[in-house]
């Protein structure tokens, strides 16, 4: 029904992807009956601001889903697997920003321009899969679509809000630290539970997440993962290199893909790529026009551009692809899942 509107909480309402689901909602005016505000104990009683109303934030319990027909979940995967199955119980359908369902086979992992259809299949809790994983195969399905996909190298320069307000905290007392030549204390990159911790400011750290026993990060081995079960292909090659750097919002990528089909090459990918849903394309190397981190801050869409044909394979391109990784890859992804879940009638 058109004019329907829906009880909605945000779990992990005071985070930085918390903040920005709450004004992604108000900005694209999904349709709200009421809005519950959740948190841990630490952030309750916090007051926020959503359409002239003064919302008090909660403390999470499992009682908060009484009556909750949507829940944004981004308060870290420990916590999902906690309250996700209690909302559910009481009627909920949770999108979960979080790595704790994501590769679960009962859970669609969703990017609403690839894989849509896959919200069909849920069983309540449908999962957001990681942000470096979610510009990617948005930028690349146009592509796969037309000419297929047999191989994908990615390697990311991420930026650190990707880690949390304590990473971001961090790089800019590094830096100062470093401008006055003062002694630096790293203790939260590339992972604060790992055993050392290294310098962000003006550096640059080949590891995101820790490392798993095959030598590739966990990162790294969601991208692979994740970008298998989003295009619904085991036989894709991918691999990924994940890195840390010294920007505070937006991840960039530079991505190599080969095609199944010839025929494609770069005036193609840029006649796709324009007309590709969340796609903009910025990619004229004569006037130095191509995607910047900075530029893509508080943007919804995906930015593609150095586009080329590899040299020795003609069926290879490369492409480079940025995005905000607290937007797209997190709080708009989510906001436009609950707006398909919507749009397919499963919004109860």
């Amino acid at each position: 029904m058109a004019n329907q509107t829906f009880n909605v909480a945000i779990l992990g309402a005071t985070g930085a992807v918390g903040e920005q689901m709450i004004n992604t909602l108000d900005r694209l005016d999904f349709p709200i009956n009421s809005l519950k505000l959740l948190s841990s104990k630490r952030s309750a009683g916090k007051k926020i601001k959503f359409r002239n109303e003064e919302l008090t934030v909660e403390e999470a319990k499992p009682e908060s889903f009484e009556g909750v027909q949507l829940a944004l979940f981004s308060a870290g995967g420990s916590i999902s697997k906690a309250l996700a199955p209690e909302a559910v119980k009481r009627g909920a359908i949770v999108v979960d920003n979080t790595s704790a369902f994501r590769m679960d086979e009962n859970v669609p992992l969703v990017v609403p321009e690839v894989n849509e259809h896959a919200l069909k299949d849920h069983n309540g809790v449908i999962a957001n899969p990681n942000c470096s994983t979610i510009q990617m195969v948005a930028a690349l399905e146009p592509i796969r679509r037309e000419f297929g996909m047999k191989k994908l190298v990615v390697s990311t320069y991420q930026a650190v809000s990707g880690a949390g307000a304590d990473a971001i905290d961090e790089m800019y007392e590094q830096s100062r630290q470093i401008m006055n030549e003062e002694e630096i204390n790293p203790q939260v990159l590339p992972a604060s539970g790992d055993k050392k911790h290294y310098q962000i400011a003006f550096n640059a750290i080949p590891q995101i997440d820790v490392f798993t026993e095959n030598g590739y990060t966990f990162e790294e081995m969601k991208m692979i993962n994740e970008t298998k079960k989003i295009m619904e292909d085991e036989s894709l090659k991918v691999a990924a290199t994940c890195v840390r750097l010294p920007v505070e919002t937006g991840h960039s990528e530079s991505v190599y893909i080969e095609v199944e089909k010839e025929g494609l090459n770069v005036e193609k990918i840029r006649e796709i790529l324009s007309e590709a849903p969340g796609v903009t394309l910025q990619d004229d190397p004569s006037q130095q026009i191509y995607p910047l981190a900075a530029d893509a801050k508080g943007k919804d869409d995906i930015f593609v551009g150095r586009i080329r044909q590899d040299l020795d394979d003609k069926l290879g391109f490369h492409l480079w692809i940025v995005s905000d990784n607290l937007l797209k890859g997190a709080a708009l992804n989510s906001v436009q899942i609950a707006f398909s879940l919507q749009k397919l009638g499963l919004l109860k």
